[in-house]
């Protein structure tokens, strides 16, 4: 179900930016705008700025940017429909739902929200119980303190106790016949005799946080040698082991801090790796990780570390986790994976070296295409013929889910030379093999090269240089040809400097408000000029008309798939796009690039008036009156009114 656009611009136009990011950062008024500490990087000094006009923020350091909806996605890890669903709560707006969606579905949707906020609450109430058993249970804090666990930590994880006993809960929840209890997988119901009691019994408690810090499950480890050692909450309507992460909420600011992130294998591992100065790990539950962990970790950092043990059971765990990662390897990101002595886990690696060695491990560890490598080779004699065949038969699944780019192309470079094989046939012959997509496009995971125009050598000739200079085009059946020599162009009008008119659409997008104080002949000056910066001044005279002056925030919504939305986007993203400061300086500002902008539009229509000026006194009349206007904007006399 999708939500309408028009809904999330009258949310952003309703929400305001500096509350949202004010809830997380503490934001101190500078000028026009707030400024505060970056959530997104460590830093000492303030550079994260936030516009209240604009509602709109900006990090000068990182590079950071975006509205309320991208601020909780980027710092809270939230969904976009989550998001959105978070701040219309917050101003008391109803979420729509497509205008396909029946009643019927609506009210579904309604009744699992409120289900998974009543299981929410369920789950806590079961671990502020469990919290206060701890307190009262040596043997579990034994355990804790002989893990090295401090109070703090304890308490900035929730850990808690289950104690002993079949139906502890019931003193909770005096409903203890409550479908809720067996919903959230606090108790069990025997299939035979239907009778109750606790899932959890003599077991220290991990609570399991979603990105929002709501607890969505436990896991429970044995303070002895009972089996299972760890027991997982079961899938449940708030709870899916293959999407969440242990630790994850807990760790959003270290990562952030940190500049990584280090997946680890357990829970106990994250606990003690906070304790040990590292509290930017995050586990998976128990299961292997999938490529929903790795999406969802690099929405707060772009260098994923994975920490295994060095034994054949770590090996395999790495190996189904390259296999999640692989899809988002992308040329701007780092995923590595940090291989310990067998002998070893993380928290008594830490304790027998130390928290330096550790770190520079972290910083050896093997990046992600050296595994890949590895992971390609095992079992196969390069020595031989076959041995390197079966070598390429197992890299191309894995090299098949790299995304397009810059590591992609090498990885096949290296392939190829570890095969003994040209990149270029290894990519021909991966390209045959497969099924082919339509001739227009690459089949997924062939040929890297298919869609690049052939490398024909030039034939021989006074004319080769000028067909060299001739683009490649694909024709109508996916077939490259050269482009016809085209005869040549007349010079096109005098177009004003891209940076002035780039810099004249910023302070407009900026301060839509700046149009109402514009006269007619600034209008047309601005919706005639060339493609794209004409039509994104039309459609901004448009909205103003339609709705008045609104932020960009709102504006950046309503251009979702228009045409003039690459270039909005372009002169509205990087530090350059920061025009905060005196609302009349900038007015004065813009008010000069147009009279440039009207300037030289008057020295081009001038242009083509002197060769009729002498034959035509229309012309001269004509030539002369944009003389005085030239002369007014350039101050050598008044200029008219």
């Amino acid at each position: 179900m999708s939500i309408p656009q028009s809904f999330i611009q009258e949310l952003l136009a309703r929400v305001d930016v500096v509350d949202i990011v004010g809830r997380y950062v503490q934001l101190k008024k500078s000028g026009a705008n707030f400024m505060g500490l970056c959530p997104f990087h460590g830093e000492k000094s303030p550079s994260f700025s936030v516009s209240p006009s604009k509602q709109f923020f900006h990090c000068f350091g990182c590079g950071k940017n975006g509205n309320a909806i991208g601020f909780l996605m980027d710092h809270a890890g939230m969904g976009f429909r989550e998001a959105v669903q978070d701040l219309a709560q917050q101003v008391g707006m109803q979420v729509p739902d497509d205008e396909n969606t029946s009643p019927q579905d609506r009210e579904r949707a309604a009744a699992q929200r409120q289900k998974q906020a009543t299981l929410t609450e369920v789950l806590e109430k079961a671990g502020e119980s469990w919290r206060r058993h701890l307190r009262e249970s040596p043997r579990a804090i034994q355990y804790f303190k002989g893990r090295g666990v401090s109070g703090q930590v304890a308490k900035r994880y929730g850990l808690g106790y289950a104690p002993e006993g079949w139906r502890n809960l019931a003193s909770v929840f005096p409903e203890y016949d409550s479908p809720l209890l067996e919903e959230s997988g606090l108790v069990i119901v025997g299939e035979d005799d239907g009778k109750r009691y606790d899932r959890f019994r003599d077991r220290v408690m991990f609570p399991i946080r979603n990105v929002k810090g709501e607890c969505i499950g436990y896991g429970g480890r044995v303070l002895g040698d009972d089996k299972p050692k760890y027991l997982n909450s079961p899938e449940t309507p708030v709870f899916h082991k293959g999407r969440e992460l242990y630790g994850l909420y807990e760790a959003r600011g270290a990562i952030r801090e940190m500049g990584y992130v280090l997946v680890a294998e357990g829970y106990m591992d994250v606990v003690a790796l906070a304790q040990l100065g590292f509290p930017n790990a995050v586990a998976t539950l128990g299961t292997a990780c999938t490529p929903d962990h790795v999406h969802k970790l690099f929405r707060f950092t772009d260098v994923v570390v994975f920490s295994f043990d060095g034994d054949a059971a770590g090996r395999r765990a790495a190996r189904k986790a390259l296999d999640g990662a692989l899809p988002y390897a992308s040329d701007t990101r780092s995923i590595k994976f940090l291989f310990l002595p067998p002998e070893h886990d993380p928290d008594s690696f830490i304790r027998a070296h130390g928290p330096e060695a550790f770190a520079r491990h972290v910083g050896d560890a093997m990046p992600l295409s050296r595994f890949l490598l590895e992971s390609a080779r095992e079992g196969c004699d390069l020595g031989t013929a076959e041995g390197r065949a079966h070598m390429l038969a197992n890299a191309r699944p894995l090299w098949s889910q790299l995304p397009d780019g810059a590591l992609k192309r090498q990885m096949l470079a290296e392939l190829g030379e570890l095969g003994q094989l040209p990149a270029k046939d290894l990519a021909e012959l991966w390209a045959q093999e497969g099924p082919r997509a339509a001739p227009a496009a690459a089949p997924e995971g062939g040929d890297p090269f298919a869609d690049e125009p052939p490398w024909h050598p030039q034939p021989p000739g006074p004319w080769q240089g000028e067909l060299a200079r001739r683009p490649w085009r694909k024709d109508a059946g996916g077939r490259w040809r050269r482009e016809p020599a085209r005869p040549a162009q007349p010079p096109l009008p005098r177009r004003p400097a891209a940076s002035r008119i780039d810099h004249a659409a910023r302070l407009l997008l900026s301060h839509m408000q700046f149009l109402e104080g514009l006269s007619h002949e600034d209008h047309a000056a601005l919706c005639a000029q060339p493609e794209p910066h004409g039509p994104l001044f039309a459609w901004l005279e448009g909205q103003l008309h339609e709705h008045g002056p609104q932020p960009w925030a709102v504006l950046r919504e309503a251009l979702r798939g228009h045409d003039c939305e690459p270039l909005a986007e372009r002169v509205m993203t990087g530090s350059h796009a920061q025009t905060e400061g005196d609302e009349a300086e900038l007015h004065a500002e813009l008010r000069g690039l147009l009279d440039r902008m009207l300037i030289e539009e008057f020295k081009r229509q001038q242009q083509e008036l002197v060769p009729r000026v002498t034959r035509d006194p229309a012309a001269l009349a004509q030539y002369q009156a944009l003389e005085q206007r030239l002369k007014g904007l350039l101050g050598i006399s008044p200029r008219p009114t």
